[in-house]
């Protein structure tokens, strides 16, 4: 059985390895603990940033979800974006990640946020039909742009 519940910073050591897999299914570079560990707990510690659940099987790590929370004028108020969800590759198809986004949701709301969004990789077709089963939807006519600051 799988259990969710909010994580916290002392579920770092046990979010790190999960982190490292998604950012390489993902081709993210640069996933180094000693960068990413103080950033997630960060994350983890101040509310006012967002959220993180774990998922625990017997006592092991097997999927995470970390949403991060931004004001937005268009939506009058905090809206939240998924920033990571992940479910270990043996795991995946057993509702764990379904069962984070329901926990998730109300907490979300009750932090006060209005809309829920995430961005998705081009070609990752399993993931897009997962957040469509989930209620998701695209937000037609827009691309997302990046720049680094220095």
């Amino acid at each position: 059985m799988t259990a969710i519940r909010a994580a916290d910073p002392a579920d770092v050591p046990a979010l790190l390895p999960l982190v490292a897999a998604y950012w390489r299914f993902e081709g993210i570079p640069g996933c180094d603990p000693g960068r990413v560990a103080p950033a997630l707990a960060r994350l983890l510690g101040e509310p006012r940033l967002g959220r993180g659940w774990i998922a625990l099987a017997d006592g092991a790590a097997v999927g995470y979800l970390l949403a991060v929370f931004v004001f937005s004028l268009e939506h009058a108020g905090m809206t939240a974006e998924i920033d990571e969800l992940f479910v270990a590759p043996g795991r995946r198809g057993e509702g764990i990640g379904a069962d984070m986004l329901r926990t998730a949701l109300p907490a979300l709301a009750a932090a006060g946020c209005r809309n829920l969004s995430l961005q998705l990789a081009r070609g990752n077709d399993r993931a897009r039909a997962f957040y469509h089963r989930q209620g998701f939807t695209p937000r037609s006519r827009y691309d997302i742009l990046e720049r680094a600051l220095p």
